[in-house]
């Protein structure tokens, strides 16, 4: 893993200690090790020497060396270090995926591919080109939520650690609706309702997938609606997470049958005959890779203001897809 990286720390995550949120995100990372990076003053939090029994809040930023040097050099000078830099293209197009901002918040349209943080081989993200959003202020915006590396759509950063605490508390809440617009294989066996499945991970490193698991699972609920579909072979959707858990959309959207378009993690597990895709066959080629899940808006409720509504214009593969179907934008009354 190459360059330094500053996480915010998430909702869910607040109140862990330093240590336990270290070895979850970076488990490859001992102990031993995270001690010697602590007491050389190369993990900080809020720009701070921290300790490993240190308790995280949401919305502090914790910074993390690069891990991918070997143990003998840890503690040499950063400027001995080749250190990647923020270039102009990455300002043009972190820039370009602005949608809305004001002195609290700057909402982006985030395309699918960028993942919004780093991780192993993962060197280009969201999180890396957020230095390109000052617009001036002194503060480094920070992310208060995320979206899987493939899903495209709205999605905020605050612009300071006091409206990262209230848009964090935010979505913690449930205070903020988010929609979801998706192409699905199929159709449902109801035109509206809600799907309520507890979520849990299965599977080994590079295979995890979210389950339904009402012993070991967190509770998970989605409401959705049918907008329109072609011949129900393929149905879009309107989503609405009422839960923030991994993978929601994705995994609820199979337990009812109709895996998400391109989702080469959970459509490949459906096995219904009369509802399969070739998706390399003329209509729809165009999104055989991609999967079409877009975060399409999100309502952010303002203590004193009225609601901010953030809307995202579909990217071009979902575009290509809704003309080649029959699809208007307009008709979802949205």
């Amino acid at each position: 893993m190459t360059g330094v990286q500053q996480i915010t720390v998430e909702p869910q995550e607040s109140e862990s200690r330093l240590d336990r949120w270290f070895k979850r995100r970076f488990p490859e990372i001992n102990h031993g090790r995270l001690e010697k990076l602590l007491r050389t003053g190369q993990v900080r939090v809020d720009g701070g020497r921290a300790k490993a029994n240190q308790r995280l809040l949401t919305g502090q930023i914790v910074r993390v060396p690069p891990l991918g040097i070997k143990p003998e050099e840890e503690g040499v000078p950063s400027k001995k270090r080749a250190l990647p830099i923020l270039t102009e293209q990455d300002v043009t197009t972190v820039q370009r995926m602005v949608l809305y901002k004001d002195d609290d918040l700057i909402a982006l349209n985030k395309p699918a591919g960028l993942a919004v943080q780093g991780g192993t081989n993962t060197h280009k993200h969201l999180d890396g080109m957020l230095d390109g959003l000052r617009f001036g202020f002194d503060e480094r915006p920070r992310l208060v939520h995320r979206l899987d590396r493939d899903t495209s759509g709205v999605i905020v950063v605050a612009r300071t650690a006091k409206s990262a605490a209230v848009l964090a508390k935010s979505f913690q809440m449930r205070d903020m609706k988010k929609i979801y617009w998706a192409l699905v294989m199929g159709y449902p066996e109801h035109p509206a309702g809600t799907i309520s499945a507890a979520l849990a991970k299965q599977g080994g490193a590079g295979r995890e997938r979210m389950e339904w698991d009402d012993d070991e699972g967190k509770s998970a609920v989605t409401d959705y609606r049918v907008i329109d579909t072609a011949a129900r072979r393929i149905t879009w959707l309107e989503l609405w997470p009422r839960t923030g858990r991994t993978h929601q959309l994705r995994a609820h959207c199979l337990l009812i049958r109709t895996p998400i378009l391109g989702d080469a993690k959970y459509a490949i597990h459906h096995h219904d005959p009369e509802q399969v895709v070739d998706l390399h066959d003329g209509l729809l080629a165009g999104v055989a890779d991609k999967m079409c899940l877009h975060a399409r808006s999100l309502v952010i409720e303002r203590p004193g203001k009225k609601p901010l509504t953030v809307t995202a214009p579909l990217p071009k593969h979902m575009k290509d897809a809704f003309k080649d179907l029959g699809f208007t934008e307009g008709d979802s009354n949205a």
